[in-house]
C-alpha cells in the first residue's frame, strides 16, 4: 500500500478527494441576471460608485432589477442558530430568545415589500447569561454590548442608502446593544421589535428556578431524577427570553416604554400570530415614520427616558437597567440620570406589577402580557401623574393619545378577558391600582445604600427581600460575619456546603473583586439563586462589586462602588469582621457599614478609619482568566465614568485620558533622560 493510499484509509481522517469525481466539474461563467438597472443620466453622472455598485450586487442576490432603486429598509438582528423549516434545530443558537427572531425578520421583510420598499437584513447574534453562569464566558457577557452596539452602528452606516432600521432583539445583552445602536443613530427613523417570552412549562419550574437545580442537589433538597426532569421542560415553548421579569423582558418593557417599540409588543409570546402581527405592524410603522420625516431623536428624548425609567420602577424590572438605561441616554446624547435621578423616582413610583422573580404571586411574563403589558401599567400611572404624555412614540402620536386609543381597544379587552378564561387569573391581579398593589405588600422597586464600604453608592432590589425577614416597620435590620471571597466559584461552593467552612444562615457573603476591572462585572445570579431556593437562604446577605441577573431577589447588595480593585473599601474587608446592612424598603434608604472586628465594636463613623489603615485584601487581583479584550473594555469604561454612567465609552473623556497619560510619559521620559 502506497503513503497516499494508507493516508485515505486512517480512521477519521478527511482525505483531499471528494466523494465523486463529477464534483470536479466546475462551472466557470454565468449568464447573470436577465434585465437591466434602472439607471438614468443624472444618477449615472452623480451618484457615488458605491451606490451603483450597490445596485449590480441585489441584481447579483436575485432583486429584481426593475424595482430597484425604492426605498430600502435595514433589518438587524440577534438571531442565533439555524432552523429547518419545520423548526427543527440543524444548528442550535445560544438560547431560545434568538432562535426564532428570523420569522419575525421574514414577516417584516415580506411587508417591507408588500409596501413597495426594499428590505435589507444582517445579523449579530448574542450571548446567553444563563449559559455562561459561573464559567469564564460572563466575563465577556457586558462587555459583549458594548462591542455588538459598535458592530451593530457599523453595519447601519455600511448601507448607506437605507431610509430607515428596524433592530430585532430580545434578550439580556442584545437587546441593550440594539438599543444603544438605535439610540445613536439620532437623524434615521428606526423601531424596535422585541423578540418576546418563551412560555412556562404546564408542570414544573421556570427557567429562572432551574438555574438552582445543582445547589438544591447539593444540599439535598432534589434528587437527581427530579433535576433532569425539571431541568429538561423548564422552556415550555422554543422561542423567547425567560419567563420572568429579568433583564430581557425588562429590556423589552423599557424599550416599549421610550416610544422606540409598539404600543403593546414587549412580552408578546414567541412563535404565534399575534407576535408576527407585531413584526408587520413595525414594519408599517417605520415605513410611516420615514414618510413622515420622523427620527430617533424625535422620539428618544428627555421625556422618553423619565418615562422608560419610572415603568422600570412600576414592573420592579432588573437591576442591570441600572447600566443600560444610562448608556442609552449617553448614546442617544441625552444626559445621563444620575443616582439621585434613581433615587427620587423609586420612591416615587409604586411598583404595580405581580411577576416572577419578585411575587408575591410571581406570574410568568406572559400572563403580564395577557393583563396589558407596558400600555395598561401606564394607564395607572398616568392615572398617578407621573408618566409625560408629550412624548412621541414609534406609531408617531404621543403617548397620550395611544393610552386613550389602548383604554377603548379591543384587544385589550379581549386579552384581558382570554387571561381570565384560560388560565383563571383575574388581570387586576397581575397589573394592579396603586391601592390593591399596597394591599398585596408591593414596595417600590429599588434601593441605593451607601456606607462605608459603599461610599459611592450601591444597589439592591429592595421589593424583592422575603418579606418573613423584615421588621414590622419595612426595614431589613442585619448584622452579621462577614464570609470573604475573591472568587464566585469560592463562594458558590461554600454556598453548597463544599469544604471547611460552609456558609451559614446569619452569614454576609463578601465577594469582592468581580467589578469591571477584576473580571467585566460578572453576574452573581448562581448564588443569588441559590440563597432564594434554599430554606435558609434567606438568612443570608450578599455584598459585592459585581452584578446581579435580572431574577435575582433577596438582600443581595451590588454594584458597590469605588469596586474593589479601584481602591474602593469593599476591598479591605477581612474574614470575621462585623458588617451591618440596613435597608429601609418603605423610605428607600439604606446603609452597609463596617462595625466591628475581633470582638470589637464602633460606629460606621469609626469604620471609616479602621477601613483606611488597612491594606487591600491579600487575595484581591483581576481573575487571572480575564481576557485582553475584556481588560481594555474595563480600562475604557473606567476612564469614561465606570458602573453609574453605563460602563460606556465616552470617546471624549477617553480621548482627553489618553493624551494626559501621553504627556506624563512623555514628562518622565525627559526626566529620565535629565538624569
Amino acid at each position: 500500500m502506497n503513503v497516499l493510499a494508507s493516508a485515505n484509509s486512517a480512521p477519521g481522517f478527511v482525505t483531499v478527494d471528494a466523494a465523486t469525481s463529477e464534483l470536479y466539474a466546475v462551472q466557470t461563467h454565468a449568464p447573470g441576471p436577465a434585465g437591466s438597472l434602472p439607471l438614468d443620466e443624472d444618477y449615472l453622472r452623480h451618484a457615488p460608485s458605491g451606490h451603483i455598485f450597490g445596485l449590480t450586487q441585489d441584481a447579483g442576490m436575485g432583486w429584481n432589477p426593475a424595482l430597484l432603486r425604492r426605498k430600502e429598509f435595514l433589518i438587524l438582528s440577534t438571531q442565533g442558530g439555524i432552523r429547518a423549516a419545520d423548526g427543527s434545530p440543524v444548528a442550535l443558537g445560544y438560547h431560545t430568545g434568538h432562535w426564532e427572531v428570523g420569522l419575525l425578520m421574514q414577516a417584516a421583510a415580506e411587508e417591507f415589500g408588500r409596501l413597495g420598499a426594499i428590505p435589507f437584513a444582517g445579523f449579530v447574534t448574542d450571548p446567553c447569561d444563563g449559559r455562561t453562569q459561573g464559567t469564564p464566558g460572563m466575563m465577556d457577557s457586558l462587555p459583549y454590548r458594548n462591542d455588538a452596539a459598535i458592530v451593530l452602528r457599523r453595519l447601519m452606516r455600511s448601507l448607506p442608502t437605507r431610509a430607515g432600521v428596524m433592530g430585532v432583539a430580545t434578550c439580556d445583552k442584545g437587546l441593550p446593544a440594539m438599543l444603544l445602536a438605535l439610540a445613536g443613530q439620532r437623524d434615521l427613523p428606526s423601531i424596535l421589535v422585541p423578540g418576546g417570552v418563551t412560555l412556562p412549562p404546564s408542570e414544573g419550574e421556570d427557567a429562572g428556578k432551574v438555574q438552582t437545580l445543582g445547589v438544591r442537589f447539593a444540599q439535598g433538597e432534589i434528587t437527581l431524577e427530579e433535576a433532569a426532569e425539571l431541568g429538561c421542560r423548564a422552556c415550555g415553548s422554543p422561542g423567547g427570553g425567560c419567563q420572568f421579569l429579568g433583564t430581557a423582558a425588562t429590556s423589552q418593557v423599557v424599550a416599549e416604554a421610550m416610544g422606540l417599540s409598539l404600543l403593546h409588543s414587549a412580552l408578546t409570546p414567541s412563535g404565534q400570530p399575534i407576535w408576527l402581527d407585531m413584526a408587520r405592524r413595525s414594519a408599517q410603522a417605520l415605513a410611516a415614520l420615514e414618510a413622515a420625516g420622523l427620527t430617533t431623536g424625535d422620539i428618544l428624548t428627555a421625556d422618553a427616558l423619565h418615562n422608560a425609567m419610572v415603568v422600570h420602577a412600576a414592573f420592579g424590572g432588573s437591576t442591570n437597567l441600572l447600566l443600560h438605561i444610562p448608556a442609552i441616554a449617553h448614546a442617544a446624547g441625552l444626559r445621563v440620570p444620575t443616582v439621585a435621578e434613581w433615587s427620587r423616582i423609586n420612591a416615587a413610583v409604586p411598583r404595580l406589577v405581580d411577576v416572577l422573580p419578585n411575587g408575591p404571586v410571581g406570574h410568568p411574563t406572559v400572563r403580564v402580557f395577557l393583563a396589558g403589558g407596558v400600555p395598561e401599567v401606564m394607564l395607572h400611572l398616568r392615572a398617578l401623574g407621573l408618566l409625560r404624555l408629550d412624548a412621541l412614540t414609534a406609531h408617531g402620536r404621543p403617548l397620550g393619545e395611544l393610552l386613550d386609543l389602548w383604554l377603548a381597544s379591543e384587544r385589550r379587552r379581549m386579552l384581558r378577558a382570554h387571561l381570565l378564561e384560560t388560565d383563571g387569573i383575574d388581570p387586576d391581579d397581575v397589573i394592579m391600582a396603586q391601592a390593591r398593589a399596597r394591599q398585596r405588600g408591593l414596595t417600590s422597586t429599588v434601593t441605593f445604600p451607601q456606607g462605608n464600604l459603599a461610599p459611592e453608592g450601591a444597589v439592591v432590589k429592595s421589593t424583592a427581600i422575603d418579606p418573613r425577614v423584615l421588621d414590622a416597620d419595612g426595614v431589613y435590620r442585619k448584622v452579621g460575619p462577614a464570609r470573604v471571597f475573591t472568587s464566585e466559584v469560592a463562594a458558590i461552593a461554600a454556598v453548597k456546603g463544599q469544604g471547611d467552612a460552609p456558609i451559614r444562615p446569619g452569614d454576609i457573603i463578601v465577594l469582592m473583586g468581580r467589578g469591571p476591572l477584576g473580571c467585566g462585572m460578572e453576574e452573581t445570579y448562581q448564588i443569588t439563586s441559590a440563597l432564594k431556593f434554599l430554606p435558609w437562604g434567606k438568612e443570608v446577605a450578599l455584598i459585592t462589586d459585581a452584578r446581579f441577573s435580572g431574577v435575582s431577589t433577596g438582600a443581595c447588595i451590588g454594584h458597590v462602588g469605588p469596586e474593589a480593585l479601584a481602591g474602593g473599601p469593599l476591598g479591605r474587608v477581612r474574614e470575621g469582621d462585623t458588617i451591618q446592612i440596613i435597608i429601609d424598603t418603605v423610605r428607600l434608604t439604606g446603609s452597609v457599614d463596617l462595625v466591628g472586628h475581633d470582638g470589637a465594636h464602633y460606629s460606621p463613623a469609626e469604620g471609616v478609619a479602621v477601613l483606611a489603615g488597612r491594606t487591600p485584601h491579600p487575595h484581591l487581583a483581576p481573575d487571572p482568566g480575564l481576557p485582553a479584550d475584556t481588560r481594555l473594555w474595563a480600562a475604557l469604561q473606567q476612564a469614561s465614568g465606570g458602573i453609574w454612567r453605563g460602563c460606556v465609552y465616552d470617546v471624549e473623556r477617553i480621548t482627553r485620558v489618553l493624551e494626559a497619560g501621553l504627556r506624563a510619559l512623555d514628562a518622565e521620559r525627559v526626566a529620565h533622560a535629565s538624569h
